[in-house]
């Protein structure tokens, strides 16, 4: 039996009803962070957080090369860029907005990887004067550019080719990435001209190893077994053809986390003794040295971490159907439910012990019939101003917000040892019309 890991938990470790029989968190009560803090309200508990960071750390200890890199778009503030860095985690940024938010954090930029399928001539700049630490190319348009940069400002750029492996994961199409028919990376068949082109043409450019992503929302753990191979296979080769000794692969991310009672995901044990395992045997097997391993989890690292606090609004019941009740936020504050069907669990952070008796689903306020948050909810009776927890939402809720309906963006909060500390502000209506340009021509004419 594997060791459980945090990303399998449901809740938060902290989350616990306290003495006035409300939802708690970090030592806060959800309610009061609500009153202090208004409401929709993101809350990212820093206890689980460092636990999840720490369960990865220990299930691949016993490689000595393992270098585990955040993969930011799954939140990017500064405050979890800060946390992450020190216990000991890399990044990888997929925009000149990542690649600022952890170098403003202080991160230590060699550690940090920008990977992406359409860099543009100012991110790549940007990624070489803060001295990213390595470039996942994707293309051979981008080979070019970055070379071209690199000559220009007499730099050597130290890469990794991203490819795609051709595994295809049991998960929603939107987030696999790995597969043939995919926009990300290089083919298997066209690794060999983009060598040559480095080898030859790019000689700003330094390969240092191989990269793929294989999914996101991952359960099944053989799809790991199956990159590994295939990426020590083409190290060997690489070597064979091309006496090219790269040592270092990138395997991506991807573990599954909780989000219902009926996701049942992999501990970060279970996944780290099918990689290092399936590793050593591909090691044996094609006889290379040991090739540096990083790993990106994104969604596993920051997920479970979070939650959501709603206020409870209106609702109405369809005569002979459903029973709707809104809530103060929807899909600009978490998009997954309209875009991929996700799921998620919730509670009445007021009244967490009352006895469940209606079915409802949960609607946001905004002017989509789409914009539903959770269909079928068995929830106690509810008023309005109660106060809705929906678990798990600390991955790809705040990254994917929008201000659709000109809503403002929800604030952030960090909660440890009875503390709570603003880490993103509530926007404000100034903060919507910021960019707003009328031309002199228009002025004066309403």
């Amino acid at each position: 039996m594997y060791k459980n890991s945090t990303n399998q938990l449901l809740k938060p470790v902290t989350a616990k009803i306290n003495d006035k029989g409300n939802l708690e968190i970090g030592g806060c009560d959800t309610v009061e962070l609500v009153e202090k803090y208004g409401s929709p309200l993101y809350v990212m508990d820093e206890s689980t957080l460092r636990s999840v960071c720490r369960d990865y750390k220990a299930a691949f200890a016993d490689y000595p090369k393992v270098n585990m890199m955040y993969a930011s778009k799954a939140l990017c503030t500064e405050a979890v860029s800060a946390i992450l860095a020190s216990e000991g985690f890399g990044f990888d940024v997929v925009s000149a907005g990542e690649i600022y938010t952890v170098y403003k954090a202080g991160v230590d930029m060699s550690k940090v990887l920008f990977n992406g399928n359409n860099k543009s001539f100012d991110e790549l700049t940007l990624a070489i004067e803060l001295g990213v630490g390595r470039i996942s190319v994707d293309n051979f348009l981008e080979l070019s550019l970055l070379n071209e940069i690199a000559k220009s400002r007499g730099k050597i750029v130290d890469i990794l080719l991203r490819i795609t492996p051709g595994i295809e994961c049991h998960t929603h199409e939107y987030i696999q990435t790995g597969h043939l028919d995919s926009k990300f990376g290089f083919d298997l068949t066209q690794i060999d001209d983009a060598v040559e082109l480095i080898l030859t043409e790019y000689t700003n450019l330094k390969l240092h190893g191989l990269h793929a992503h294989i999914g996101s929302q991952i359960f099944e753990t053989k799809v790991y077994h199956d990159e590994i191979e295939i990426l020590v296979r083409e190290l060997k080769r690489l070597d064979d053809k091309f006496g090219l000794k790269l040592d270092e692969i990138n395997i991506g991310g991807g573990l599954g986390v909780k989000y219902t009672e009926k996701d049942v995901p992999p501990s970060t044990f279970e996944i780290a003794s099918v990689i290092l395992n399936s590793l050593n045997k591909s090691i044996d097997k094609y006889k290379i040295d040991s090739p540096a391993l990083f790993l990106e989890p994104g969604r596993s690292i920051v997920s479970t971490a979070g939650v959501t606090l709603y206020t409870i609004g209106s609702s109405k019941q369809v005569p002979n159907g459903k029973k709707y009740v809104a809530v103060d936020g929807g899909m600009a504050d978490n998009a997954r439910p309209s875009m991929y069907q996700a799921e998620y669990s919730a509670i009445i952070a007021n009244k967490p012990n009352a006895q469940c008796v209606t079915n409802v689903t949960i609607a946001g306020r905004f002017c989509e019939s789409g914009d539903v948050l959770i269909r079928n909810i068995s929830l106690p009776d509810i008023e309005e101003g109660d106060v809705l927890c929906v678990f798990n939402t600390g991955a790809y809720n705040y990254s994917m917000a929008s201000n659709y309906n000109r809503v403002q963006k929800s604030a952030m909060v960090l909660v440890n040892n009875s503390q709570s500390d603003i880490i993103i502000n509530r926007e404000t209506l100034d903060d919507i019309i910021s960019h707003d340009v009328i031309p002199d021509r228009l002025k004066g004419a309403c």
